[in-house]
């Protein structure tokens, strides 16, 4: 009975923190370099979540976003839905609490959903209806500075993710600059400015559901009130302790693809915080462009690959835009019922 009791105490111990990888240890010379290497592979492999420290985001770009953010959710309601996500076919503006889906489930949180700032594209004869996902932002009339904010905070963690990308590439024995060709000018960064307004009214607690995400990487910012959870080897959901100053970072499906699951996207999801406590965080994902094929990634450990997660209830297809329009036509069915009825597989 002691024995099994200390084991379990063992093991949630084990659990308290993911990894940390330090990303300024690539310039701190070969010795300094090997080391980040051995974590970043090993955070990948076995885990496919980790927090980043070293990654040279100053806090005050840190917080001229935060503050942009809070003032954005800080607006008269009506100011708020003037940027209705509903008036956008390319899924971008503001999403209502309860309004997007996880796993079929409501996700009871509001949101600003942000992009490359790029013309609307409107798919033509037998081109790819993903290019719908391309078009201009939605923006508050009465908060200019969010705009300018929002933007740079996309240059800024799209160039930390292709620096990490690189090195944990490099760290598995694969070109750091492979998948560069599929990012360039016409990447497809997605940036989220989200608000957890505490639990639903029915008790409910999902903030978002499980699921995970279909990029590369993710980089996210969250707040100090947690409620992030990671599933781990035991199968079971655990806390990811807030970290100050880190971003926490979780691969997406392409990487799983790309190592033929070498590399895994790990399930993730958010508890609601409870009673009316707000929970404020900005995940970043990094993504390729959206006619981007990626490639099977070349590595000395591709022969001891177990294969990619199945689900049959969530394929993967070879071109990055079908997956990610897949994920937003599940995710926001009154924008897909709006703008893409088309697209949508009858019941």
């Amino acid at each position: 009975m002691t024995t099994n009791t200390s084991s379990r105490h063992q093991q949630q111990h084990q659990y308290q923190q993911l990894p940390i990888i330090d990303l300024s240890a690539a310039d701190r010379g070969p010795q300094a370099r090997a080391l980040l290497h051995a974590q970043l592979h090993s955070a990948a492999h076995d885990v496919g979540f980790f927090q980043l420290v070293g990654h040279g985001v100053t806090e005050a770009e840190t917080g001229a976003l935060l503050q942009a953010m809070h003032r954005f959710f800080a607006l008269p309601e009506v100011d708020r839905l003037a940027i209705d996500n509903l008036n956008s076919p390319h899924f971008r503006g503001y999403t209502r609490t309860g309004d997007e889906r996880t796993g079929g489930s409501r996700d009871w949180r509001d949101q600003l959903d942000i992009g490359a700032e790029r013309a609307a594209r409107t798919p033509g004869p037998g081109e790819p209806a993903y290019w719908w996902l391309e078009g201009p932002n939605q923006w508050p009339d009465a908060l200019p500075e969010l705009r300018v904010a929002a933007l740079a905070w996309i240059d800024r963690l799209s160039a930390v993710a292709a620096r990490l990308l690189r090195e944990l590439l490099v760290a598995i024995g694969a070109p750091g600059d492979f998948y560069e060709p599929v990012f360039g000018e016409r990447a497809h960064p997605h940036l989220k400015l989200v608000r957890y307004p505490g639990s639903a009214s029915d008790g409910g607690d999902q903030g978002v559901g499980a699921h995970k995400d279909y990029g590369f990487l993710t980089l996210l910012l969250q707040d100090q009130v947690g409620g992030l959870q990671v599933q781990r080897e035991d199968g079971l959901f655990h806390d990811v302790p807030p970290l100050p100053g880190a971003f926490v970072v979780n691969l997406g499906e392409l990487l799983e693809v790309a190592t033929n699951g070498y590399l895994i996207a790990t399930n993730h999801r958010v508890v609601s915080p409870a009673g009316a406590t707000e929970r404020f965080s900005v995940p970043f994902f990094y993504n390729p462009r959206l006619d981007a094929r990626v490639e099977p990634l070349p590595f000395p450990h591709a022969a001891t690959a177990p294969g990619v997660t199945t689900d049959p209830a969530n394929p993967l297809f070879a071109e990055y835009g079908r997956n990610e329009l897949k994920g937003k036509l599940r995710a926001h069915p009154l924008v897909a019922a709006r703008h893409h009825a088309e697209l949508l597989t009858p019941a």
